[in-house]
C-alpha cells in the first residue's frame, strides 16, 4: 500500500521487485508466484482499462518525412525522441497531454498538457524536451504523421535544435508504440483520478512524471528507472567524451 499511494496500479511484477528486498530484511520468503497468489486472494490485482480515443489526423496536405528508425538500432540516450498525443478528462471536458519521450530510457523529457490540440500547445512539450538535453549527440524526432508535427511551428522547432524528423508511414500504431506505450501507463498507473479542472489536473500530470521517471522501474530497463537509466547513459557518454 505505501508503494501503491505513489503508484495506485504498478503491476505485479514490478511492485514484487520494488518489495522484494523489503521482504528480505524482515525474513518474510515470498515468491513472485507465492505474492502474485497472495495479491489475488485479498482482491489487489490490477485491472486493465480499455479506452480509446482518436489523436491522429494524418489526412492533410502537409509534408510527411520518411520512417527514419527502420532497421535502426537504438543503443544510446537523446538518439531518438518519441512523441505522441492522448487525451484526458476532467469535469470540465476533454484535455490533451502531449509527451517526447527518450526511446532508449523511456524518460519523458517533455510534456505539455492543453484544452487543444494546435501545433502550438503540441511543439511546447518539444521546447522543453530540447531544453533538457544533456548531450548533443545526432538526434531524431520520431512522431505519427498528425497535423501538429507536420506543421510548420513544429518542424522549424526541430531545425532549431538540428534536430531530424521521422514518421510513421501512414496510421500504424505499431509504428510508434513506445510513444503510445508511455502514454498509457501514465493513463492507466497514474491519472486514475479524474479532476475537477484542468489545473488540477496539470499538477496531478506534474506529479504523475516525476514518479514515473524517478521511482517506477521498466522490465525493459532491466528493472531501472527511466531517469536511473538516462543518467548512467548520458554520463558514461560525458566521461568518454
Amino acid at each position: 500500500m505505501e508503494v501503491r499511494r505513489f503508484m495506485p496500479r504498478l503491476g505485479t511484477r514490478k511492485l514484487y521487485c520494488l518489495l522484494k528486498p523489503k521482504f528480505k530484511d524482515q525474513g518474510i520468503r515470498l515468491g513472485r508466484d507465492g505474492f502474485f497468489s497472495y495479491l489475488r486472494d485479498h482482491r489487489l490485482l490490477v485491472k486493465p482499462l480499455k479506452s480509446y480515443t482518436k489523436t491522429t489526423n494524418s489526412k492533410h496536405w502537409m509534408r510527411k518525412y520518411p520512417n527514419q528508425l527502420k532497421g535502426l538500432e537504438i543503443k544510446q540516450a537523446e538518439q531518438v525522441f518519441v512523441s505522441d498525443i492522448t487525451y484526458v478528462e476532467t469535469d470540465e471536458g476533454v484535455h490533451y497531454l502531449s509527451l517526447v519521450t527518450d526511446a532508449y530510457s523511456r524518460k519523458i523529457m517533455g510534456y505539455e498538457l492543453s484544452d487543444n490540440m494546435r501545433a502550438e500547445s503540441v511543439v511546447k512539450a518539444l521546447r522543453r524536451a530540447a531544453r533538457r538535453r544533456q548531450t548533443q549527440r545526432p538526434l531524431i524526432h520520431h512522431s505519427d504523421r498528425g497535423l501538429q508535427y507536420c506543421s510548420a511551428i513544429y518542424q522549424q522547432e526541430l531545425k532549431r535544435h538540428h534536430i531530424e524528423p521521422s514518421m510513421t508511414d501512414g496510421y500504424d500504431c505499431y509504428q510508434n508504440a513506445l510513444a503510445e506505450r508511455v502514454n498509457g501507463i501514465l493513463k492507466q498507473e497514474f491519472l486514475v483520478y479524474k479532476c475537477r479542472n484542468l489545473k488540477e489536473l496539470k499538477g496531478l500530470v506534474k506529479e504523475s512524471v516525476e514518479i514515473y521517471n524517478r521511482m517506477r522501474p521498466h522490465l525493459s530497463l532491466g528493472m531501472k528507472t527511466p531517469d536511473e537509466t538516462h543518467k548512467r547513459a548520458t554520463s558514461i557518454r560525458e566521461v568518454a567524451q
